[in-house]
């Protein structure tokens, strides 16, 4: 497989790494800031994707939509791993309605995030048929993460609200006084190296459940980015797809 890396950062070396090891090849390297000697361009052109299967894009929220469009322009398949940008999905939608060219995104690709939210849903399901539960997010990051709250975080409170009668906005942050019932909070904290902690507590009078993922590291995020890319070279699906869409071909539902 040939593959273009838009984003040259920490996540971007570590996908590097793991291409290589899986034997696919690194045709460029795509970064206007960095001074690795692998990158071999600084701006996104229809050049770079000559004889491409795939381009991975973990670069920045500022530029994602832009990004995306130009892979469409340029019909390569995208597995987009930046976040940050999703209030903009329907234009993105919009803007592939005709070309239907394959772009997957995610807020997370590690595999066991992905089988986390499904844990996640299933307790939505089964507490939020029993009254008197209640439920929070919290997420940890390093302190050079650029969004808030994470891509993750979003996920996860996705799947709540779809399972959770009772829940039906996101509150950010800290609150000022009592929280409505109807509101799920999603608290985000910034420190240190960590690469990402998320947990869920579902909280009655009776007892407390908490639900936690915590990556060890980035060679979780990074695996998942490169098998989905090789799915999304092969599959026959076209248009905006979802990791759940490489799961649920992969492995069932």
């Amino acid at each position: 497989m040939n593959v273009v890396l838009t984003g040259f950062g920490k996540m971007g070396k570590e996908i590097y790494s793991v291409l290589e090891n899986r034997g696919h090849n690194v045709i460029g390297v795509i970064d206007p800031f960095s001074l690795d000697k692998r990158v071999t361009n600084k701006n996104i052109e229809a050049s770079c994707f000559e004889n491409a299967d795939v381009v991975i894009d973990f670069s920045s929220p500022d530029n994602a939509v832009e990004n995306i469009k130009k892979y469409i322009d340029y019909s390569i398949p995208s597995v987009i791993g930046t976040t940050g940008w999703l209030d903009r999905l329907e234009e993105i939608k919009a803007y592939n309605e005709e070309k239907e060219i394959k772009v997957m995104y995610s807020g997370n690709y590690s595999i066991g995030v992905a089988l986390f939210l499904k844990l996640v849903r299933k307790a939505g399901e089964l507490y939020g048929k029993v009254a008197g539960y209640d439920a929070s997010i919290s997420e940890i990051h390093h302190t050079e993460k650029k969004d808030s709250p994470s891509g993750t975080a979003l996920m996860v409170a996705s799947a709540l609200l779809d399972t959770m009668p009772e829940k039906k906005k996101i509150l950010l942050g800290n609150s000022e006084g009592k929280i409505e019932k109807e509101s799920l909070q999603i608290s985000s904290i910034r420190v240190g190296k960590t690469p990402g902690v998320h947990s869920v507590v579902i909280d009655s009078d009776a007892d407390t459940i908490t639900l936690t993922h915590t990556a060890h590291s980035r060679s979780g995020f990074a695996l998942g980015a490169v098998m989905a890319s090789e799915w999304i070279s092969e599959t026959n699906k076209r248009g905006i797809l979802t990791l759940d869409d490489y799961l649920n071909e992969t492995f069932g539902e």
